[in-house]
């Protein structure tokens, strides 16, 4: 990741997801905003209620995916064309970015959402479900039933957005309800042209390759050998198959692994430096400090008081 973890936010439209948002068709169809955070990492959160004897909202192509979880009501709530189906509290809607959808709105509702773009569930899929970016998209789903996904975003409401360890525990949370929303609600792209990527087996070869030699200093032509590419040509094909430019990925695994030794061991930051690959402590903790937005020692004391 490399998105700075600011200070909770107010205002939806300030984020990137634009004015075509599911927050402004919210805010539009007078529901009212109780709490909002931009969490870094192409996140955001809201708390929303809304009262009304019967109103109509429409999402039309929003543009982000967006996971919704009722804390309370919305017992006559249902999206049209789906009647009979109505929503309640720990049921759970999943609405890609590209969807179209219309709901008769009653009576009161207490909900939140987790706002998140399509690449950034997609480039999960490489590392936890061994597919293509590409491949992978949000399946449309209303009001599914999740006890755990349920579970973690009620608890996402009862942490603190106005200060930076409740932000980033937040975050973390948020990352974990997405690997589970992966693999739970994650479908194929209908009609995805799998052309001028990797082959399933050189593409995990790669993976397994930059995961043993993390600890290493990596350079293209290293990559290439072990795909049987030239240089230029394993460039290219790596982006497509893996989101990310080689560099940028492998960047982004080490700040994965360190995440990982920080809430999971009690090394030493010069240890943690060093399995994941950095030249020293104080360059660890640039890029760290970079990536996640607080240095490795907070990073560590937050994750461990949420534990």
């Amino acid at each position: 990741m490399n998105t700075h973890l600011p200070s909770a936010a107010t205002d939806p439209t300030e984020t990137p997801f634009g004015l075509q948002s599911v927050c402004h068709t919210l805010r539009d169809a007078n529901a009212t905003l109780q709490r909002f955070a931009w969490l870094g990492d192409h996140l955001a959160v809201a708390e929303w209620t809304r009262v009304t004897k019967e109103d109509e909202t429409v999402y039309d192509n929003p543009g982000h995916h967006t996971l919704s979880c009722y804390l309370d009501g919305g017992y006559r709530t249902e999206r049209q064309k789906m009647p009979g189906l109505y929503g309640a509290p720990a049921r759970l809607c999943a609405l890609p970015g590209d969807h179209e959808s219309r709901w008769w709105v009653r009576g009161q509702m207490h909900f939140m959402h987790l706002y998140f773009l399509p690449e950034h569930f997609t480039q999960r899929a490489v590392r936890e479900l061994d597919r293509e970016p590409r491949e992978v998209t949000l399946a449309d789903r209303t009001y599914f039933e999740d006890a755990r996904i349920a579970t973690l975003c009620q608890s996402l409401t009862h942490e603190s957005w106005d200060d930076a360890d409740g932000l980033l525990r937040t975050n973390e949370t948020a990352h974990e309800v997405l690997s589970l929303l992966l693999r739970s609600q994650g479908v194929s792209r209908m009609g995805a042209e799998l052309k001028g990527g990797l082959s399933v087996a050189t593409r995990r070869r790669l993976r397994d390759y930059i995961d043993e030699h993390l600890t290493q200093p990596l350079t293209l032509g290293n990559l290439a050998e072990v795909a049987c590419l030239s240089e230029y040509h394993l460039a290219r094909m790596f982006r497509t198959s893996f989101g990310l430019p080689p560099a940028a990925w492998i960047a982004q695994q080490r700040i994965e692994r360190a995440r990982v030794l920080l809430r999971t061991t009690t090394l030493p930051i010069t240890q943690v430096a060093a399995r994941c690959g950095y030249a020293n402590a104080s360059h660890f903790s640039h890029r760290f400090r970079e990536a996640v937005g607080v240095a490795p020692v907070l990073y560590r004391q937050a994750v461990s008081a949420a534990a």
